[in-house]
Parts: C-alpha cells; structure tokens; sequence
C-alpha cells in the first residue's frame, strides 16, 4: 500500500533546515500519514476531515461521533526528530505499532524509524521478542549529546512560541526565556501566544499528560484575571496580564534555570531530566536484565533476527546495508559479528524464542587504551518455557588471525599464532584457578566469521576466523563501583574487607598486571562483589582474569603499595577504617599463606601442571608458571604483609 501524506514528507526541512513539523500522526490500516503543524490531536482531526470531503464526493453521509472514535483508535502517534521517526507505541496495541513501522519504511530506511516507551513493560517485550532491541530510539550518553538533544526537542504548534518537547510523555516544556521573548511581540501575535499556551496548559493529550508545562516551577503563573478569547481582548489589558505572568514565573524560577544554555550544567541536566521523564518510570533493559548500574546507557543494542515457528530471520536491514556499503551509519550499525553470534547460539539451542545482541560501546574498567582488539558483546536469549532471559557476556580475543595478518604475517602463520594465543589464554585461566583465583565456572570457545580488511593487501576480503570467549553473566557489583553509601555500614565494610583481601593475596601471586605500562591490575572493574538480600557482601568473584602472569619476576614486596590502594582510596569513606585495614591485612596474609602451603604440599601436582609446554622459551607460559611457582615459594608472608601494612599507615598519617 501506497502511503498518502496529508501534509508534506515527515522530515521535510524549512529553509533553515529546520523540521516543518515536529509531530505525525499515521493510519496504517488506512495507509495515510498526516504531518500537518499542530498536535496530534488536530492532525486526527484533520485526517477525519479528509476522510469526510471524500465520503462527501462519494455520496456518503459523514461518519458518526462513534465511526470517528474507531478511526482515531487506529492510529499512531510518531514524533520527528532531524533524522529519524520516533514511533510513541500504544503499549495496549503493539500489532498497530508494528503495522506503522513498516508502512513508514516506505518513506525512509528502516534505521531511521525507531520506537519510544521503553519504560512499559508492554512495549519493551514486543520488540524483545522480534529480536530488535536496537530499534528502541537511544538516550544520550555524553554531555554533548545531550545538548543536540535538548535542540533537537524544540517546536512550535501554531504560533511562534518554542517549546521543549517531551516525545515520551507528549508534554511541551515552557522555559523562562521563552516566554519572556514574548514580550517583543506585537499585540495581536502576544495575543495568539498566550492564547495558545493557555489553552494547551488546560489541554491532556491521549496519555493523559498535560499539554503544556512550565518549566522549572510547581504551578502555573499564568493566572485567572482574564477570561474569554485573549485575541479579542484589549491590548492593554493582554500585555498587562502577561506581565504579571512573567513576573511570577521569573520569581518562581531557580536563577540557574532562568537562561536557557547547553553549557550551564544545571539547566542541561535538569532540561534534560524533563525529556526523559516518565510517569511511572521502570529501569531501563540494562537494569532489568539484572546487570549493575555501571552498563546504564553503555549498550547499543544491534540489528540482529527474530525467530518464528524456530526459523530465524535475519532482520532486513542487513540487505540494505549490502545495498548502501558507502553508508557509514548503517555499516557502524549493521555488525556482522552479531549474525555470527545468533548463528552459533541457535546452532547449540534448538528451543530459543528470541535473541537480542548489543556491544558495550565504552570499557567499563579504568584502564587506558590497549593494543589488540577490545570487542564486548552482550547477548540476551530466552528459551521456550524458561521464566527469565539468559545473559552472556562475549568477549573477543585480544590478537587473533586480523591482528596477526595487519602484522604482515601470511594466512597460515596468522592461524597458528592466534590458535597459540588462544591456548595462552585459557592455560592462564587454568593456572588462575589452581592458585585459588574465583573465576566464573565456566567460559566457552567459540569462533565466527568475517571479512578481513586490513592493511595487509594480499588477503583484503578474505573469510577468516575470529574467535571470542562466552560465559554468563556475573549478576553483582564491580568493586570498584560500590555505592559510597554502603560503606557507611560497618558490617559491610567487615564482609568487604574480607573478601578483597583474600582476592588481593591470589591477585598478587599470578602477577596481574597491564602488558605495556606495567600497572597492577586489581579492584579496577573485573572484581564483581556478589550481595545477599540486605546487601551484605557475600562473595567476589573475577569475572575476567585479563594481565595474569604479565609479571612473573618482579619480587612481590615491591607490589605492596599498589595492595594499598584498595584500602587507602576507601579510607574516607569507611564506617570502621582501623576495623577494615586490620581484616583486609588479616585475610591477605591467611590467603597467602594457604595458597603457599598449598603449592609446597602438593608441588609435583603443580610443577606437572603444564609440562608439555615448552619451557625453554622466555616468557612462555610454561617458563612464566614455574617463576611465578618459585616466586610464591621463596615469599616471606609475614614481611610482605609488615610493608603493606607500612604502606597503609603511611596513608592514614598523612591522609
């Protein structure tokens, strides 16, 4: 079906490259769009009256108050952005919403439609279930866009008044600024704008949410003086009804939010807190999911397949993206190593429901840029007749066949340096658990696809293998991004202290460290504090064991100072400083003493560990397990634990 716009093209500019209209209103069933200025509930009116002159033309009488209320009912809100559709979904009628999405495809790419309410339980399931959780329109993740955001929400209705929009809750935002610009106006268009907003301020739109709201005060300034039609009011009369207002609102305005500026971070946040906000708001996917607050906003949902009667389907915006490879937004979008993903998942499930893929667009950790690639990904799987949605987290390995070939090396030698790589890898998780380390229970292999296109000419456009590493989820709290609220309960500070000292003593021994800048590794983003019900720590698990045996000589007396940290970082913080050194320094060296005992107990076992790797090469993982054996043998616990402590003090004297 052919789709009729009553209006102009939904992202038709002015000449200053401003949208015409910041509001549609589509009927699919109908195949019409209506994109006329104004709001949503004059352009449904517009429609019926469309409707109306071509019932006349045909000989039909017009269509009844309950014909029109059914016509309304079929229809979907959307609101435009500079570049996209926003969809604001009926969460009691996703089948509609779904009908519009595709209709709008007719007029733009599919990438450019996007959907609103995330919030609704309702509406977030559905578009779980088709596998496009990419499709739910992104809020800002840096200060800057969040300022093109607050830009971007500004539009008018009928009159030349701006307002800031929210596209969630329908509700315009009145500003200070705004409305005091209306003081330069002629009499007849000051007038109009007060009318206007007036009207709207005494108007509910179909979410029941008021039509237009002053910003930054509890209750309208606008007061009771005047009544009737301002237009037909006498001018004095208006102009001195208006500036009562404005002063009222200017009274009730914080000063930081009586100018309207991006820069001003008090008015960006709370500007922006206003666009965002919902009635009755719930946590987004992130939190729902189960993962710490630290992922809020750090996933990008991609496109991947929705799957129906078990036959997966690929989404079709893959065959545009083959069609348009010059776009740059679409390729960025449009991650082949996701397909990959889904395809290795449904070839291990046979009973999968839906599959969403999103990579972690920023490092969660602390650390700097390193070599190699950092791809993370996130998968969400349900599985027919399970209660809740699995989550994995896939990590891509650091130097595999792309990185080896960008090195000049021919195909068979990549191969066999990055298979190498990836034994390096999991002979160290091995080794990490032998010495005590609590890593996740299980972390699988697994390899996809992809086109090389790299600086090595000879194999631009050849299939290689990447490989990547597969485990659950960690469900807790990463050490290092603790509430600061919690430590103001001692027993939280003693169940605390115990776990990261007994972790610090396994940490030390395997030598966890940055390969180039030869920094410890440790309480910096992959040590995850699992909590009970009163949210108590009751165990630390490593979720990823990233710089184990990068040291494998250095004596382990001259690590204490970075041992330190963790405790003298805390230090403010802490409910039971004193208490919190002596457990920490305590469970370290009880650690460190058993793992020791341990090793000299069972020594063969240990030395036999990884004998058939070579150990004549230096640095290889044979040679590091046997220095850092030797290393933990010739330790002096209680002289390591006397300098950490020395350290410890150090800081607390000279705070």
């Amino acid at each position: 079906m052919t789709l009729r716009i009553i209006g102009e093209h939904p992202l038709a500019t002015n000449g200053g490259g401003a949208l015409k209209s910041r509001i549609a209103t589509i009927f699919p069933r109908a195949g019409v769009l209506v994109t006329l200025p104004g709001i949503h509930a004059t352009q449904r009116l517009a429609y019926v009256q469309d409707l109306n002159q071509q019932r006349q033309k045909a000989g039909q009488p017009p269509l009844t108050d309950d014909e029109e209320a059914q016509e309304w009912e079929q229809s979907v809100d959307l609101i435009t952005d500079p570049d996209r559709i926003l969809i604001r979904p009926d969460p009691e009628n996703m089948p509609l919403a779904f009908e519009a999405d595709e209709a709008l495809q007719e007029l733009v790419s599919k990438q450019k439609v996007r959907y609103l309410m995330q919030s609704d339980a309702r509406v977030r399931q559905a578009i779980k279930e088709r596998g496009e959780c990419w499709r739910i329109n992104p809020l800002p993740q840096t200060a800057t866009d969040m300022a093109q955001m607050i830009r971007n929400a500004q539009m008018r209705v009928a009159t030349t008044v701006v307002y800031y929009y929210n596209h969630i809750t329908g509700t315009k935002h009145l500003t200070l600024q705004e409305f005091a610009r209306l003081e330069a106006l002629p009499p007849e268009g000051l007038a109009r704008s007060l009318q206007e907003i007036r009207e709207l301020t005494q108007r509910h739109n179909r979410l029941f949410n008021v039509e237009v709201d002053f910003f930054g005060v509890t209750e309208a300034p606008l007061g009771k003086e005047l009544e009737g039609d301002l237009t037909q009011t006498d001018p004095a009369r208006v102009r001195k009804y208006f500036l009562e207002a404005l002063a009222r609102f200017h009274t009730a305005v914080p000063p930081d939010l009586r100018e309207d500026n991006t820069e001003h971070l008090a008015w960006r946040n709370r500007m922006f807190a206003a666009l965002v906000g919902e009635r009755d708001q719930s946590p987004p996917e992130e939190i729902l999911l189960g993962l710490s607050p630290e992922f809020f906003m750090q996933i990008e949902w991609l496109p991947g397949g929705r799957i129906v009667n078990n036959e997966l389907i690929f989404d079709p915006i893959f065959d545009e993206n083959d069609q348009r490879p010059d776009d740059p937004e679409l390729r960025s979008l449009c991650d082949e190593r996701a397909k990959g993903f889904i395809f290795n998942f449904l070839r291990e499930f046979t009973d999968i429901e839906y599959i969403n893929v999103g990579r972690v667009v920023t490092s969660l950790s602390k650390r700097g840029v390193f070599m190699g690639r950092r791809g993370v990904f996130i998968a969400e799987m349900k599985r027919q007749g399970s209660a809740r949605p699995i989550v994995r987290i896939l990590r891509m390995q650091k130097w595999g066949i792309w990185e080896h070939l960008d090195e000049n090396k021919d195909l068979c030698w990549a191969i066999m340096e990055s298979e190498d790589y990836t034994d390096y890898i999991l002979d160290r998780r091995l080794a990490c658990r032998q010495l005590g380390m609590n890593l996740p229970p299980q972390v699988s292999t697994r390899r996809i696809m992809e086109s090389y296109a790299g600086v090595n000419h000879a194999y631009q456009g050849r299939r290689i293998w990447a490989t990547y590493f597969e485990r659950e989820y960690v469900h807790g709290v990463a050490s290092d991004k603790i509430p600061p609220s919690r430590y103001a309960n001692p027993e939280f500070c003693r169940r605390f202290a115990r776990l990261l000292g007994c972790a610090a003593a396994t940490n030390l021994i395997v030598g966890r460290m940055t390969t180039d800048t030869q920094t410890v590794l440790f309480d910096d983003g992959d040590e995850i504090i699992i909590e009970d019900e009163q949210s108590l720590p009751v165990d630390l698990v490593v979720s990823d064991h990233t710089g184990t045996f990068t040291d494998f000589k250095t004596d382990l007396v001259l690590f204490a100072a970075d041992y330190a940290n963790p405790f003298n970082r805390r230090r403010a913080l802490l409910a039971n400083p004193d208490e919190f050194a002596e457990i920490y320094l305590t469970t370290f060296q009880a650690r460190f003493v058993e793992i020791q005992e341990e090793f000299r107990k069972r020594r063969h076992a240990f030395l036999a560990l990884f004998k058939l790797l070579h150990r004549d090469e230096p640095g290889g993982f044979g040679f590091r397990w046997e220095r850092v054996l030797a290393r933990l043998d010739q330790t002096d616990a209680c002289a390591l634990v006397a300098v950490l402590r020395s350290h410890m003090e150090s800081s607390a004297t000279h705070p």
